[in-house]
């Protein structure tokens, strides 16, 4: 009983899942703007209505793939640009000793890398 129910909820899973990946990047990228549309009109906020409207139509006519994986690779290697000088910086603390920068420092290397992950898992 246990399995099979196991074995519906990894069917159902991987249904959507599959469903999911044949959505484009483009369509997901105008729901988003479309369910915040819905979201600013039930709170009345028109300013932020028409300036989603105009975003959406943006993305209905100019929106590609190939423009959509550029833009990804660019926010990931400014992250990862990111990473590397706040550990450069954790390491030129490091080397002079000063004992009173070093948590700051690796506090900021630690928030660079959640960014880069956080891109990658875009």
């Amino acid at each position: 009983m246990i399995f099979r129910h196991f074995l519906l909820v990894t069917l159902s899973l991987c249904t959507f899942s599959a469903f999911s990946s044949t959505t484009d990047g483009c369509t997901r990228k105008a729901q988003k703007i479309q369910t915040q549309i819905d979201y600013a009109t039930q709170h009345g906020n028109n300013y932020r209505v028409q300036g989603l409207k105009k975003a959406l139509s943006e993305v209905q006519s100019n929106c590609t793939e190939a423009g959509l994986k550029a833009e990804r690779q660019k926010k990931i290697a400014e992250k990862q640009n990111k990473v590397a000088k706040r550990e450069q910086e954790l390491k030129e603390v490091q080397q002079s000793g000063r004992q009173d920068k070093i948590a700051s420092k690796q506090q900021k290397l630690s928030e660079a890398q959640a960014e880069l992950k956080a891109t990658l898992i875009e």
